[in-house]
């Protein structure tokens, strides 16, 4: 019998969630918290959800699992050595689940990512098809291993090393491989270098199959980045189990609402484009547009339990930042408001304010008289490839400490895209400081003529 897959993309995370059914029944694996997409998704394919799998506990979102699975009436399959503080079926390495007489999952216990990982080796008629691998092995790469804090990386990535290989050894060359993460995930160890993947292939390109346990794990940690301060918060909140969400629209605040926030110190967010945003915009508010990673950038440097303002064009832009919020545990937007800085502003221009916007051309005309006032918000992998001579390096989650140590003056800030850029002058302006926001990509900095640096060639 042909078993058919359906996936639901969460592009603005880096996640996929699958929908692995036989034309009438169909299991959920690793759902987001949004569950309304996948409800509506088996509603279209007329197939009736009967079992929700986790292949672990999360740290990149709050999970979905435990509400569809309860809506739905579904078994809700866990790892057996976690820890939750719900009713779920514990599953096993070498448990095999049926989902009806031609669908089965297998479970495979794939420790790497987390301790208790599970992959689910999906089933046709008795036959291995896929395998649902959740934050084990990705596109040409594996997920991370430090996130269960630094003790734990190097015994876990020799875990994940081992779980690549069991995964790679007992499953034939043809079997897809369905990762969660790897998509722009943080929970990735590396950028995938493909958007689809096998068994076969990965056998041939992936550093985890390829490599010695020792090089693998010098490799794997040597390329870890930094990741979002909200993942400390999200596997508790999955072990204890979400609640569903409420996407009503949420308190509608006026103008002098808004001014109050502000005036209080409260995040007021600006999800416009940032080109609107340096046009003008409320004074005080921030720049998170939703055209790029709000969830991500806006979930890290938000501080915990805070609960922003959103400023938006319509209710549709509200409603969309709402929902990513809620799927790293923003729960509720403080208050709202929808139309233009004037309307935000009631009349008062005093409140309205714009944001000088440059390119790296611009930069370079003035950069010999700038002694310093270069920020480079950019992480640190992005600024040891390559950086502007005399620039200060201010990663973005740590812009808010460091404020006072910057120098006196105007600042020009740059990233390599221009978004996180915009947060970052966004956050200087709304402390006193002049800034002019560099919107451009980072590959026109040399062309400008601009003194890049590059690291040393290997000897």
């Amino acid at each position: 019998m042909a078993i058919g897959i359906a996936v639901v993309e969460t592009s603005s995370l880096g996640d996929r969630t699958y929908l692995v059914h036989d034309g009438d029944v169909a299991a959920v694996v690793d759902p987001q918290r949004d569950i309304d997409r996948v409800l509506l998704l088996a509603g279209r394919l007329g197939v009736t959800i009967t079992h929700v799998a986790e292949t672990h506990l999360h740290n990149d979102y709050v999970s979905g699992g435990l509400a569809l699975a309860r809506l739905t009436g579904a078994a809700y399959l866990v790892a057996g050595p976690e820890h939750v503080a719900f009713d779920r079926v514990a599953v096993a390495d070498g448990d095999e689940i049926a989902i009806s007489d031609a669908l089965r999952l297998r479970v495979l216990a794939t420790p790497g990512h987390t301790f208790h990982h599970v992959s689910y080796v999906v089933l046709a008629d008795g036959a291995p098809v896929a395998v649902c691998t959740g934050g084990s092995l990705l596109y040409g790469t594996t997920g991370r291993t430090d996130l269960l804090g630094a003790r734990h990386t190097r015994t876990l990535a020799a875990h994940q090393h081992a779980s690549a290989r069991k995964l790679a050894a007992q499953l034939p060359a043809h079997a897809a491989v369905w990762p969660t993460h790897g998509f722009g995930s943080f929970c990735s160890a590396a950028a995938p270098d493909a958007d689809s993947s096998t068994i076969g292939r990965e056998r041939e390109v992936n550093p985890a199959l390829r490599l010695g346990v020792a090089q693998f794990v010098t490799r794997l940690l040597a390329g870890l980045g930094d990741y979002p301060a909200y993942y400390a918060h999200m596997g508790v909140r999955n072990a204890s189990g979400a609640a569903p969400i409420d996407l009503s629209h949420p308190p509608v605040a006026g103008p002098d609402e808004l001014h109050e926030r502000i005036t209080a110190g409260q995040w007021v967010v600006d999800l416009r484009p940032r080109k609107a945003f340096a046009y003008r915009h409320l004074a005080g508010t921030l720049s998170f547009g939703l055209d790029g990673s709000l969830a991500t950038w806006l979930g890290w440097l938000l501080p915990p339990g805070a609960s922003p303002t959103l400023l938006g064009e319509s209710g549709a832009q509200i409603a969309a930042a709402q929902r990513e919020l809620a799927r790293i545990g923003v729960d509720r937007p403080a208050a709202a408001a929808t139309g233009a800085p004037e309307d935000w502003a009631g009349g008062h221009d005093l409140r309205l304010s714009a944001l000088a916007a440059a390119t790296f051309a611009d930069l370079a005309a003035a950069y010999a008289g700038l002694d310093g006032r270069v920020i480079d918000v950019r992480g640190r992998h992005e600024w040891a490839a390559g950086h502007l001579e005399g620039a200060v390096h201010v990663p973005l989650p740590g812009l808010a400490d460091r404020l006072a140590g910057l120098p006196d003056g105007t600042l020009w800030v740059h990233c390599a895209a221009g978004y996180r850029a915009a947060a970052a002058a966004s956050l200087l302006a709304r402390a006193g400081r002049s800034v002019v926001h560099v919107d451009d990509g980072w590959a026109s900095a040399a062309a400008a003529g601009l003194p890049v640096t590059r690291p040393a060639a290997a000897g």
